[in-house]
């Protein structure tokens, strides 16, 4: 249940639209074809909405109304060319293209001094040849797709219900979904005018196109909608620009959640059904099923498939031929490494496309498998279950009272500010739609007037950071509350326990009188070798300023690599030769970081989250002399730190924050770090990576950390980097990891998110459990998945890219 986006580039980058969509002619309105009695093979073919059609005129009369059927001459012009999708006439500029590379070459060397002859012309004819024979095509952003998403109860009902509830459940599916596209057009689509695009201004509405899909690429119930927002947007002026992406990509995730809200109340108008939280495990928002779909239906319909024996075949075939041409070019075996990316790259050459069928056809096949794990007929257990349903209070904006609103804004308030330091208009827009996802409202009129008074009870209570626009605006560019120079959705607000929390840390990373050890006791622990080890000169020097620098609050600097461990392990030595055995101990904001952090060093480590719990109930107190070390700080979020260093401060104890100003930020209200370390002369630090084997590795890593995107081509000209979507970067991990474990290697896979985790261990589960090392049966996870007696698992972790590593001895 969810709203995505992403940017399509102009050119050909619109035919995937249309490659799934059906030949033959049929009913083309939108809720119709989306039910069992739809035989065509194929998706439904799209239609054009948003109210910028309008603005498509031909001689006064429009040239496309809404539910007219986009034809692939529509996309070739208005996504290809950028041009009026009927007419061809320009719609303001058009698209930027690049020449072909014999034409770019000409021109250059007809613009050489003519003087310049001999060996000198021809380094200069074959450098130009060079560059621009690599240059990319230059492409332009056409449009944005944005993809709606239902959830898995509401698509495994609608996959197996009988034709009627199948059509009422489009139907709430496409409500939700124009209900947000009209938020968008009413608060976001705006395009800029003036000198660098210095104001915004209104639209006459948004031009795009929505494309039905009914299945995954595995052939699982998954009703979902492409719209395509095209870029080309008129102003209020007549005159034709491109649609203010910055917006747009900042309210994504307020879309989003309003589309998520918006769908429960359609479906509890339409089918009465009963909308249940979900956990999702942490670090994540609560999810939203509609309740009484067993997590075992849900399971089966989010299977990953490898595409069969054929497929598997086909990718061996080509790793053998591409390992053939490796020998043949170098002259010797590739090592494992390598034979591992040349089978992800056979894994991706042969990747088959997606399958096309009918609905009815799918249909059919859905209830067979549904009917297996519910153990009755699919079609009577729909109905069953929407006949149990209860219908429940749908409110109105005016059935909520003003204590009400400012108790939930409040809620709305706190949430964002354990999240992020600074927030704006979008964030407390996203944040109200999740605390109003357990009520259902009788109209979306009603949903949006609760929101907006809502966000405006924050927005008053929150603290701005903004300054007010003082400058004299012409009346015309006054909008309500705001103007065009300085919108409502681009001020930014924090709160003063944040700044005073901040200010609090300022000052105890300055202040002087905690404890701190003798130089000669420094000395001698910093010169021995620690397990077999000695110190480098700059893990010896920041150790050294740590321990004799007598702050309340330290800091230790080193980006990945950099021997954080075997600095700490002489910093423990000579702080528990001073001040006793348990006078060290680890913080992190993971538990899975303390525990490293505790292994590594013999100390007693906990999360930070655990700490400041027993801490407040009085079961954890610190006492005078004892070391703090809280590792990964860059994760911690402000006010956690804050309360570790006041009570630090308070005892006579003495806090170091490690990390690194590189990584990625705290989930919670962060940024503190990267703070305290601006605002100090001179840090403890690592400068020195040893984790690498490679000297190009070490450089490369470093130059990503300051930010030198050129370290990406190091990586890309290594064979390191691999793209693609998302399907298909599972798809290559995937294969990786089970030829990985065939050749008896232990593998690491990590994907982004928990689904695409939930999916890779379906597929993991499936293949050994056909193998014979899993049994069938087993425990049901809260993520849908089995915990199964047998061969372990692979290890599979959220957040953050796809990637894949071996753990030697792992």
């Amino acid at each position: 249940m969810v709203m995505t986006i992403r940017v399509m580039s102009s050119g050909k980058g619109y035919e995937y639209l249309l490659k799934s969509v059906v030949v033959g002619d049929g009913d083309r309105e939108m809720s119709s074809p989306l039910t069992r009695y739809y035989t065509e093979t194929g998706n439904p073919p799209g239609t054009w909405i948003g109210t910028g059609l309008m603005s498509l005129d031909d001689g006064g009369t429009p040239a496309l109304t809404e539910g007219d059927t986009v034809t692939e001459e529509h996309l070739s012009r208005l996504l290809g060319d950028g041009i009026h999708p009927v007419t061809g006439e320009k719609l303001g500029k058009r698209f930027p293209s690049l020449q072909p590379p014999r034409e770019r070459i000409a021109a250059r060397i007809a613009r050489l001094d003519p003087g310049l002859r001999g060996e000198a012309r021809e380094e200069a004819v074959q450098r130009i040849r060079e560059e621009e024979v690599t240059k990319k095509p230059r492409t332009a952003v056409a449009g944005f797709d944005l993809t709606f998403s239902l959830p898995k109860s509401v698509s495994a009902i609608w996959g197996v219900a009988d034709a009627g509830t199948q059509a009422l459940i489009a139907q709430a599916h496409h409500a939700a979904m124009q209900d947000t596209i009209a938020l968008l057009e009413d608060r976001v689509a705006a395009t800029r005018v003036g000198a660098g695009g210095i104001a915004q201004m209104p639209i006459v509405g948004v031009i795009a196109t929505a494309f039905d899909h009914y299945d995954s690429r595995a052939a699982d119930p998954q009703l979902h909608t492409h719209v395509v927002v095209s870029n080309k947007v008129q102003g209020e002026d007549g005159r034709w620009r491109t649609l203010d992406s910055r917006r747009l990509h900042k309210a994504a995730v307020a879309l989003s959640e309003s589309y998520n809200a918006f769908v429960t109340d359609h479906t509890a108008r339409l089918l009465g059904v009963t909308w249940v939280p979900v956990d999702r495990g942490k670090d994540r928002n609560t999810g939203w099923e509609i309740e009484g779909v067993p997590a075992a239906l849900i399971a089966e319909f989010s299977r990953r498939t490898t595409g069969g024996s054929d497929g598997a075949e086909g990718i061996e075939q080509v790793k053998n031929r591409l390992i053939e041409q490796y020998v043949t070019e170098h002259g010797w075996q590739p090592s494992a490494a390598t034979i591992a990316k040349l089978r992800q790259q056979a894994t991706l050459e042969t990747r088959p496309e997606k399958q096309l069928h009918s609905l009815a056809d799918l249909t059919a096949d859905w209830r067979a498998r549904a009917e297996v794990v519910l153990g009755q007929d699919a079609p009577t257990w729909a109905q069953h279950l929407l006949d149990r349903a209860s219908t429940e209070a749908r409110l109105s904006a005016d059935d909520l009272g003003l204590e009400q609103i400012e108790d939930l804004a409040s809620v709305v308030l706190m949430e964002v500010a354990n999240r992020r330091a600074t927030w704006g208009r979008w964030n407390l827009h996203a944040e109200t739609m999740r605390q109003l996802m357990g009520v259902r409202f009788a109209t979306t009129d009603d949903r949006v007037r609760v929101l907006d008074q809502i966000v405006a009870h924050a927005e008053a209570e929150s603290l701005r950071l903004t300054p007010d626009y003082e400058r004299v605006v012409p009346a015309h560019y006054v909008d309500g509350e705001s103007n065009r120079f300085q919108p409502v959705n681009q001020i930014a607000y924090s709160s003063q326990d944040i700044l005073d929390a901040e200010q609090r840390l300022l000052a105890h990373s300055q202040r002087t009188g905690g404890p701190a050890l003798t130089a000669r006791l420094v000395a001698r622990h910093t010169s021995r070798k620690i397990r077999g080890v000695r110190l480098e000169p700059d893990q010896a020097v920041a150790i050294t300023g740590i321990a004799r620098s007598g702050l309340t609050l330290d800091l230790l600097v080193g980006p990945a690599g950099s021997g954080k461990t075997t600095a700490l392990r002489a910093l423990h030595r000579a702080w528990t030769a001073a001040h006793g055995r348990d006078s060290v101990i680890g913080l992190a904001p993971s538990a899975a970081a303390a525990e490293v952090l505790g292994d590594s060093l013999g100390v007693r480590a906990e999360n930070t989250a655990k700490f400041l719990y027993e801490h407040h109930h009085g079961r954890w107190n610190l006492e005078a002399g004892q070391l703090v070390l809280v590792d990964e700080s860059s994760l911690a979020g402000t006010l956690a730190l804050d309360r570790i260093a006041e009570h630090a401060a308070e005892v006579g104890a003495k806090v170091v924050l490690i990390g690194d100003w590189g990584q990625l930020s705290a989930v919670e209200t962060g940024g503190v770090f990267g703070m305290l370390v601006r605002r100090r002369d001179q840090v403890p630090e690592l400068t020195d990576v040893r984790r690498f084997a490679n000297e190009w590795e070490k450089t490369a890593s470093l130059g990503l950390r300051h930010g030198n995107t050129d370290s990406l081509d190091e990586y890309q000209g290594r064979g390191r980097l691999i793209d693609g979507d998302a399907e298909t970067m599972l798809d290559a991990i995937y294969e990786a990891w089970r030829a990985d474990r065939g050749e008896g290697l232990r593998t690491l896979m990590l994907a982004g998110t928990g689904e695409m985790v939930a999916q890779l261990n379906e597929r993991a589960r499936a293949d050994l459990i056909e193998a014979g090392h899993v049994e069938a049966d087993g425990l049901r996870l809260h993520d849908g998945t089995t915990a199964g007696v047998g061969g372990a698992l692979p290890p599979i972790f959220g957040h953050g890219v796809c990637w894949i590593t071996r753990l030697p001895g792992w």
